[in-house]
């Protein structure tokens, strides 16, 4: 199918932002906002044809695009998606809304940088998830560097210059041995930056581990997994609670998309030769980082550690190749961008109120704003895999995809189960429950319009994909059946080894 509709979804919102950044003058925040908003919520409609308009019956790309961009090198403006980067998009477009409605009040100074930063940064996210160029996915992947670099600098806390700075590292010294293992693939295919003419190039098992450490160290510190981790916790910290939103819910399922986009498919022999150390990598994190999150003081570092943790079940899904691990694996990350998400709102909810984010700072949260101690029980009950909620079926689908190949792995993995409630239930016990701590808690107001709003949507998706996710996973069936099979028909032949 050939459509204008991904071009359309990358630039309108990178051009609206450019708009918005023309409000500049703080008398217009009013003016501002409302076009934030609009400008947002016009990006979500037009995605949704995406969604109704695709075939989940064929693995084929959808929706191409093809122009020639620098044809002396064969680089091209190409875009197209499957059944795994579809539902991502509809993540990074539903989310950009309520980051927006949620800074409406919060933000103050320089509110039209703030808000274009989100809406040029969506573009540009979208753009990783649409192009079929490698050169253009590299171009996107790191421009969006750039607004969340902003974001967390600008608007971040009083440590925010260390945390910017260490994000912006971590993340581009990863992404450059990425741009290495791109041009060796342009001469190993004679000219080529398309990627699927990289996912059919035939490669020793030497060359194919060389190219698969160099796509790990890009998409291993994006996820991230351990030891390349300890950039988030400081990120999320200081970040703006819009800026954790993005950069838990869509910024860190771009290492994800890159396995199955990049290391798995070109690099099939060497994905099965190291699987053991993707394996041992995502348990470590799934149970170590837990037991982190478990001695934290401060809400968002728990929320944080948590996010790691529960992302190692992503990519402990993806490397045990089976339908059930991959699937489950691309649920988790939908829904930990919900659930992820709606917990660093709540978080700001509290920290609008009180500046603090301290969990010794709260108690009996309950009594003065009982709904928004609905709403917060109901994420963290998601948090810890709750039946019911779509926290839940990711990872029981990566448990029971795990469980095929290898009992004990799905043991450990299993522990989450445990170590998650701990955790979330730990912090929910000291901030929601119990006597009303000072009179400045019990004189807190409950809810307004606009929190109610944004959490009930991220409290009814999270309920609708625990309960019906077949919506979800019809999209990606066809796309995993075909990554796995061409997983198992490319390896090379003893001889290439």
């Amino acid at each position: 199918m050939d459509s204008n509709l991904l071009s359309i979804l990358i630039w309108f919102p990178i051009v609206s932002g450019i708009i918005v950044l023309m409000t500049g003058n703080d008398r217009n925040q009013a003016v501002t906002r409302k076009l934030a908003l609009g400008f947002s919520i016009a990006v979500f409609i037009l995605s949704i044809p995406l969604y109704s308009g695709f075939d989940q019956t064929t693995a084929n790309l959808q929706f191409t695009e093809h122009r020639d961009w620098i044809p002396a090198f064969n680089i091209h403006y190409s875009l197209g998606i499957d059944g795994i980067a579809l539902p991502l998009i509809l993540l990074t477009t539903l989310l950009t809304v309520i980051v927006v409605i949620a800074g409406w009040q919060v933000i103050r100074d320089r509110v039209a940088q703030y808000m274009a930063a989100f809406l040029i940064m969506e573009g540009f996210m979208i753009g990783v998830f649409s192009a079929t160029d490698a050169i253009l996915f590299y171009v996107f992947w790191e421009a969006m560097l750039i607004p969340m670099f902003l974001i967390i600098g600008i608007w971040g806390g009083p440590n925010r210059i260390y945390a910017t700075i260490k994000f912006f590292l971590y993340t581009l010294l990863g992404s450059l041995l990425m741009l290495v293992a791109l041009l060796y693939l342009y001469h190993a295919t004679d000219g080529s930056f398309s990627i699927r003419d990289h996912h059919a190039v035939g490669l020793s098992l030497d060359t194919q581990i060389l190219i698969f450490l160099a796509f790990l160290a890009a998409f291993a510190v994006k996820v991230p997994m351990f030891p390349v981790h300890t950039w988030l916790p400081d990120a999320h910290v200081e970040a703006p609670t819009g800026g954790s939103v993005i950069l838990a819910a869509v910024m860190l399922k771009m290492g994800g998309y890159g396995f199955v986009r990049f290391s798995m498919p070109v690099a099939p022999d060497a994905s099965h030769e190291l699987s053991w150390l993707m394996i041992a990598l995502s348990l470590i994190a799934v149970v170590y980082i837990a037991l982190i999150a478990l001695v934290q003081r401060d809400m968002k570092k728990l929320i944080a550690y948590s996010s790691i943790s529960h992302m190692g079940f992503v990519t402990l899904g993806f490397f045990i190749f089976n339908a059930q691990g991959i699937e489950g694996g691309m649920v988790q990350m939908v829904s930990h961008g919900f659930i992820s998400g709606a917990l660093f709102l709540c978080v700001g909810v509290l920290y609008d109120r009180l500046h603090s984010r301290d969990i010794a700072s709260y108690r009996g949260i309950a009594t003065p704003m009982p709904v928004f101690a609905a709403f917060m029980v109901l994420f963290a009950m998601a948090n810890s895999g709750l039946p019911g909620t779509s926290g839940f079926v990711g990872e029981f689908l990566v448990i029971l995809g795990t469980f095929k190949v290898n009992p004990w792995f799905a043991a450990v993995a299993a522990s989450t189960l445990i170590f998650g409630a701990a955790y979330t239930l730990w912090m929910i016990k000291r901030v929601v429950y119990g006597p009303v701590l000072n009179e400045q808690i019990g004189a807190l107001a409950d809810l307004d319009l606009r929190e109610t709003t944004f959490l009930g949507i991220l409290a009814a998706l999270v309920l609708l994909v625990g309960i019906w996710p077949d919506p979800l996973l019809d999209v990606m069936h066809a796309s995993v059946a075909h990554l796995l099979e061409h997983m198992e028909t490319s390896k090379c032949t003893p001889a290439c080894r």
